[in-house]
This record gives structure tokens, C-alpha cells and sequence, in this order.
């Protein structure tokens, strides 16, 4: 009776064995492969607002190009990393900014606005900057409009200016074409970031991926 036990035990150790191979295996048949993740290009994009806001060289041979969103945490937590990446890089890198505002933050189109005001005055990249360093400040408030005019009178830009040029047209207009070209290669958050017209995969956006990235670009040209 002993050895029959015996027997009885492993045989059923044997058969629960086979039992959870079986439903391995066919969980794996009937679960679905997860999509590869799609990697996006420029070179179908709309062209965007003419001529884009831009830092650095020229003539340098990787452009990083950024679809961003002014009142997004993580645009802004990526914004001291990508101003250490440009330092790093110096005239082999330039930056391109487009306008990415999400219906999401109640600010989002108001704080762009307030960067193309400056930008028609000289000084995008101020208060492009500015915008950033001093997310929390503007991001929670119930005016914003009154601290971006603070911000444009630290800059010593001209007040009655730039408060026209907040609600005008033009400004209006190249914060609709950058929104447009991010549209229509289906930009699905922010910051989106792109390489000489090749998306960085999500694998890849860490300061770390971001300058292989660019490390390899160079290695291309």
C-alpha cells in the first residue's frame, strides 16, 4: 500500500506538471503579442510655423525637435536636463521648439500665446525659459495673464506690445501650425522628442538615451 501511495503521488505530480505546461502554452497562443511601439518621422509632417523657433547652430548636424506643452510637469522636468544636453553639444546640436498645448491644462494656449509675444520682440527663448522654471507659479493661478505680463516686464520687453501681441493673429496663427504638423504625424503626448526627423523611442527618453541618441546621429553624418 506504501509503494502504491508512492506511486499514486508522483503520478499526480506528473499529470498537474503536464496540466500547467498545457495552459502556458496556450495562454501564450491565445494571448494577443503586444504592438510594436511606433516610431515617428517628420518627413510627411505639415511644415509648422515659419520660421520655427530655434537655438543654436544653423549649420549643426543633429537637430533636436520638440513638441511641447508649457503648463506639462514632465516637459518641465525634462527642460534643465535638455539646457545641460545643449551645453554638452554646443554647435553640433540645435533645438527646435513647437508648440504642442494640451486641451488638458486650462493655461496650456495662454502661456504659448505669451511665448510668441515675446518672440515677436526678440526674446522667445527668455521666456520660453522663464515659463518653465516657474511652472508651479503660473500653472496654478486663476489669472495667469497678470504673470506673464510680470514675466514680460522683467524681461524689459514693451508691455503695451506684448500685451497686443498675446491676443493677435500672427501669434495665433504660428501656434496653430506647429499644433497642426504635431497632428499630423498623430503626436500623442508631451514632450515628444525627434532626432533629425526620427522619433526617440519611449525606451530611450532618459538623459541618458537621449544623448546615445544624439551620439549616434553624429556617428551617421
Amino acid at each position: 500500500m506504501k509503494i502504491n501511495s508512492n506511486v499514486l503521488i508522483i503520478g499526480a505530480g506528473l499529470l498537474a506538471g503536464l496540466l500547467v505546461g498545457v495552459l502556458v502554452i496556450r495562454s501564450k497562443v491565445l494571448r494577443p503579442s503586444e504592438p510594436p511601439e511606433r516610431i515617428r518621422d517628420t518627413s510627411q509632417a505639415s511644415r509648422g510655423a515659419e520660421p520655427p523657433r530655434v537655438r543654436g547652430a544653423v549649420d549643426a548636424p543633429v537637430t533636436l525637435e520638440e513638441f511641447a506643452d508649457f503648463q506639462c510637469p514632465p516637459c518641465a522636468r525634462f527642460y534643465p536636463e535638455l539646457k545641460k544636453i545643449e551645453a554638452e553639444y554646443g554647435t553640433r546640436l540645435r533645438v527646435v521648439f513647437r508648440h504642442y498645448p494640451l486641451e488638458m491644462h486650462e493655461h496650456a494656449d495662454e502661456a504659448a500665446q505669451a511665448a510668441e509675444a515675446a518672440g515677436a520682440q526678440g526674446r522667445f527663448w527668455e521666456m520660453h525659459d522663464k515659463l518653465y522654471e516657474r511652472q508651479d507659479e503660473w500653472s496654478k493661478a486663476s489669472d495667469a495673464s497678470s504673470i506673464f505680463t510680470k514675466y514680460a516686464q522683467e524681461l524689459g520687453l514693451d508691455l503695451a506690445r506684448f500685451n497686443k501681441d498675446m491676443e493677435s493673429i500672427e501669434v495665433a496663427e504660428r501656434i496653430r501650425l506647429d499644433r497642426e504638423r504635431g497632428e499630423s504625424i498623430e503626436i500623442d503626448g508631451t514632450p515628444s522628442l525627434f532626432i533629425n526627423g526620427r522619433e526617440i523611442a519611449s525606451s530611450a527618453r532618459t538623459p541618458e538615451g537621449i544623448r546615445a541618441t544624439i551620439d549616434a546621429a553624429l556617428k551617421a553624418k
